[in-house]
């Protein structure tokens, strides 16, 4: 079919169009090149500039064309219509722009095995700048396939080039870009430094170098709109969680920031709750604490704790957040060592909610606390660092020690016990706090105390689903290790019931696995008519 026909006549190129996007199937090099022999892209890229009108032609148009140009044929004609995909950036149409953003984005996984080649077709043509406006002024689709083109771009020294020239004459300024964009725009352009900060180490000094992160502080400095300083701190907790961004982050204000935002009563619970997670989450990571003072740590800790003082008892999603908060600093070994020390000491809050049974309001709060205490004991650090100092340890025992003393059972193992009876979230959580606690002597001692407690965790029918069934498992393992390593109780009479027990469930598995029956014969009379 030649050009000229097709354009005359649009309803054919439409069907043809809407039949190759919508096709069940993966399209292929060689369907891709059959429907370009039947419609050249020139007759494609100008029934989209001309034929808008024709209803439903743009969409098939472009659904068609995402599909070809994500085929290895199709993504290869692309440097042949840069123009096209410059003229697409700027189109009045959402749609066109988003799949121009998206053919750049092809276009540099297409041509990622030629040092350079993508990147200098775009700055030859001077794509960057567009899909920076593209970002900022964009619909949601059209900014976020902008950024993951951008992002895309930088995975590359070129394409690092384009973003932050190392001479300075015609390099864009983000913060600049920022400063004169609406509060969304600001937004986007925070958001993109934040990908940008985690495609690489280099990119995340570049990026440092420049003080770009002085935009989200800034930010959150001001607090005027709730939800934009939201967001922002949703970017912070994307960088809280880049490999390598917790070095770069403890050398700016942002932490100390946070520390004000929990602090800060007149700030909207939100933020405080969303502060507390990141801060938590930084300091779950054992590398920040060689490179922050430690007063900013107990700083931290101080003011989450005075959170869960005042908090009223309506406040159930703040209280949960600050719970999880400390647990997530509990995991590492120096966070631990810092919440069980002091008078009082933070970690208080945590014992007292795991065995607190609140009724149904609060089954979050106490679910939280028996995983944050889970951490604090050491399930997820290594055996080498599971065990605190003297002080440290001293303080969880009493502590565990006092709320037993205090409650209707007495006793650590009666507590234990208690929890483990309740559903299957919070059973899960207790196999995980024994896991980290049977290390301590004094907590094998009263786990063995309590027959009840062996018996549920070694019978295969307490869980009935694959995580509990393993966390039953795991937590059968810890127990069994834990005693055979104490010579004193491995060699007890009384408890080589236990023992035995223990190790057959460790040898069972995980897994209930039902008994093996014999095959019964079964004898059926001849029907009779």
């Amino acid at each position: 079919m030649d050009g000229e026909f097709a354009m005359d006549d649009p309803t054919q190129l439409l069907e043809a169009a809407s039949d190759f996007a919508h096709y069940p199937g993966v399209q292929t090099d060689a369907s891709a090149r059959d429907f370009l022999n039947r419609f050249p892209l020139p007759v494609i890229m100008n029934a989209l500039q001309t034929r808008s009108d024709v209803p439903g032609l743009e969409n098939a148009l472009v659904s068609c064309l995402e599909r070809l140009f994500k085929t290895k044929f199709g993504a290869s004609l692309i440097p042949e219509y840069m123009p096209f995909v410059q003229v697409g950036l700027q189109a009045d149409s959402q749609v066109v722009r988003s799949l121009s953003c998206k053919t750049v984005t092809y276009l540099l996984e297409n041509l990622d095995n030629e040092t350079g080649v993508a990147a200098h077709l775009i700055e030859d043509s001077n794509i960057y700048p567009l899909l920076l406006d593209c970002l900022v002024n964009g619909n949601e689709q059209v900014a976020a396939a902008a950024m993951d083109a951008i992002k895309k771009l930088a995975a590359s020294p070129e394409g690092i080039e384009i973003i932050f020239p190392s001479a300075k004459e015609g390099a864009i300024d983000l913060g600049l870009l920022a400063s004169q964009s609406s509060s969304l725009g600001r937004v986007r352009v925070m958001a993109l430094v934040v990908k940008l900060f985690s495609v690489s180490r280099s990119a995340a000094s570049i990026i440092y170098r420049l003080n770009l992160l002085s935009l989200l502080e800034a930010e959150i400095r001001n607090a005027q709109d709730t939800l934009v300083t939201l967001s922002v701190l949703e970017l912070l907790y994307e960088l809280a969680e880049v490999e390598h961004g917790t070095e770069l982050l403890s050398k700016t204000s942002l932490l100390q920031l946070l520390t004000s935002t929990i602090s800060n009563n007149s700030m909207e619970s939100i933020l405080r709750s969303r502060a507390m997670m990141i801060s938590g989450r930084l300091l779950s990571k054992e590398i920040i604490y060689s490179l922050i003072d430690e007063s900013y740590v107990k700083g931290v800790i101080s003011a989450i704790d005075g959170r869960l003082a005042s908090l009223e008892s309506s406040d159930r999603d703040e209280c949960e957040t600050a719970i999880e908060a400390l647990g997530h600093i509990g995991s590492s070994f120096r966070g631990a060592t810092l919440l069980l020390s002091g008078s009082p000491n933070a970690a208080r809050h945590v014992i007292e909610a795991a065995f607190d049974r609140q009724g149904p309001q609060g089954h979050g709060i106490q679910l939280a606390a028996l995983h944050a205490l889970a951490n604090i004991s050491g399930e997820t650090r290594s055996e080498n660092n599971l065990i605190l100092n003297a002080d440290a340890e001293e303080s969880l025992r009493c502590l565990i020690y006092a709320v037993a003393s205090r409650s209707s059972k007495l006793t650590p193992s009666g507590l234990f016990l208690s929890v483990l009876q309740q559903d299957s979230e919070i059973r899960l959580a207790v196999y995980r706090m024994i896991v980290g606690l049977v290390a301590r002597p004094w907590c094998l001692m009263e786990i063995c105390s309590k027959q009840e407690i062996i018996n549920t965790v070694t019978d295969p029918s307490t869980e009935t689903i694959k995580i509990g069934m393993e966390a039953r498992h795991n937590c059968c393992k810890a127990i069994h290790r834990s005693l055979m390593l104490s010579s004193k109780l491995y060699t007890d009479p009384a408890v080589a019931g236990i023992a035995a027990k223990l190790q057959e469930a460790v040898g069972r598995g995980p897994y209930l696995v039902r008994k093996h029956v014999e095959a019964q014969p079964v004898v059926v009379t001849a029907d009779r008519f």
